[in-house]
Parts: structure tokens; sequence; C-alpha cells
């Protein structure tokens, strides 16, 4: 069976401080399953870029990939700029399968989470 990576994506930001929340996303994932291969990426303004996420998970035995946008509406990054960043990475590794998953916004999981956090 092919091993599945997991890319965590985000904006990004120059405020170090800012990138806790996502690499928080990533060890709770690896802490339910120290097997995982998951990898946090960024838009803009931080690194890793999704292609070299990819290109790392690949290099640890990725043969597939499904990216995980953390975002809470579909704007223009989600719209525009995820899809053409996608395919540069579906170009560099054709061989290597590549999802993407609906924003984390568009999961009714996560609506009802943050209301019952408003309400508590």
């Amino acid at each position: 069976m092919a091993r599945q990576g997991i890319i965590l994506f985000a904006h990004g930001s120059r405020d170090p401080l800012w990138r806790l929340p996502i690499e928080a996303v990533a060890e709770a994932i690896r802490a339910r399953d120290p097997d995982a291969l998951v990898s946090c990426a960024y838009l803009e303004l931080c690194t890793p870029d999704l292609a070299q996420a990819a290109t790392d998970l690949i290099a640890s035995g990725a043969r597939r990939i499904k990216v995980f946008p953390l975002f809470l509406g579909v704007g223009k990054h989600a719209r525009e700029d995820l899809p053409l960043l996608l395919a540069q990475v579906r170009a560099l590794h054709p061989e290597v399968a590549v999802a993407l998953m609906p924003t984390a916004g568009e999961h009714p999981q996560l609506t009802a989470l943050m209301a019952d956090i408003a309400l508590s």
C-alpha cells in the first residue's frame, strides 16, 4: 500500500509565533499516528513552500499526498493561488497522486467546534 503524506497548508507570516498553531496540528497528527508523514507548508513569508514540503514528503516515502488548506474561508488564495501551486507540484512529481481537501472552514466539524468554543 502506498504511503500517504499530509501537507497542512497555511498563509504564512513574518512573526515566528504565528506558525505555532499550524505546527501544533502537525504534532497532534503525529501523536495520533506516529508513522504519519506530515509537513507544514506556507504560501508566503516563511518556509517550506508547497513544492518543498511535497518533495520532502516524497523523499520520506509518500506516494500519495493530500493537501489540507488551513483557511477559514475560500478566498483568492484557496480559489486561485493554491490550484496553481498544486499544478506545479503535480508537474514536478507526476508519479505521485496529489489531492486537495476542502479548506478547514468548509468542514462542519470545525464550524461546530468553533461554536462550542464561543458558547463555553
